[in-house]
């Protein structure tokens, strides 16, 4: 800012600095108004739930996760049973976080396991001709 020699030039300066500060001061209630909107309960769980919906590496790590923490579960399950050997109990906590953690780190070569057992069990079975 230049130096200031006379009075109007004070009174002009002032001015443009009262306007400045205006502005910057609408600025702020509009952004204020803008963060207390984003704020509430409801536009942060609106917000969240759209980014969940519309982000489908989100969902596909959720899916895997889930399948990987049943598929877990239920090994143990069926190695276990209701045995009540700590042996029998420890081996199975280890294979289920082992299941757990395979299934859902490789969700893409389990699905396509899935899919090829699945066409094996219910797929047409060709008939042999008797032509040979």
């Amino acid at each position: 800012m230049e130096k200031i020699n006379s009075f109007l030039e004070l009174r002009y300066a002032i001015q443009i600095l009262e306007i400045e500060q205006a502005e910057k001061a609408q600025l702020l209630k509009q952004q204020f108004y803008i963060t207390y909107e984003s704020l509430k309960p409801m536009n942060l769980i609106r917000n969240t739930l759209k980014e969940v919906f519309l982000s489908p590496n989100l969902i596909d790590n959720f899916v895997g996760t889930t399948v990987g923490l049943a598929s877990g579960y239920l090994s143990k399950k069926i190695v276990v049973g209701t045995s009540s050997n700590i042996i029998k109990k420890l081996f199975g906590s280890l294979l289920e976080y082992g299941v757990t953690n395979l299934v859902a780190q490789h969700p893409e070569g389990i699905k396509t396991m899935g899919q090829l057992i699945f066409k094996r069990i219910f797929g047409k079975k060709e008939v042999p001709s008797e032509e040979s």
